[in-house]
């Protein structure tokens, strides 16, 4: 690593050439986290995966899956069987990912009121039409 990558021999994710910048965006992406999340449950089959998660194209799904099997969260094995049969799973540190952006979607889910206020608040102030 070079010098603008690390800060006390540490990686530093606020330094632009960290590698951990990019595993941070794979884990943090919208199909990321939501690939992650449903393979907390159980193995899945690309299909089965795809229906899963609602409005991912094939590409995209496809794409994800490599990437995080790339990066050492998932696992895919292919069966010798006809039709061929793909299956994908979370590794130790892939459930490990999967524990941490889960909890940021959860939590999310229960704050969408509140950034939902928020952004209404925003938006009256910038039509200039706010009411104290």
């Amino acid at each position: 690593m070079g010098v603008r990558e690390v800060v006390n021999g540490k990686p530093d994710v606020n330094e632009p050439m960290c590698p951990s910048r990019l595993v941070l965006e794979h884990v943090t992406s919208r199909w990321g986290v939501l690939v992650l999340a449903a393979l907390m449950e159980r193995s899945y089959r690309f299909s089965e995966l795809r229906r899963t998660i609602g409005g991912v194209s094939e590409k995209m799904l496809a794409q994800t899956l490599q990437t995080l099997e790339r990066d050492g969260f998932v696992h895919r094995e292919a069966q010798p069987v006809i039709p061929p049969r793909v299956d994908y799973w979370l590794t130790g540190l892939g459930k490990e990912a999967a524990e941490q952006v889960w909890a940021l979607a959860r939590w999310t889910e229960r704050r969408v009121p509140a950034v939902q206020a928020a952004r209404a608040d925003y938006d009256r102030a910038r039509e200039g039409t706010v009411t104290n």
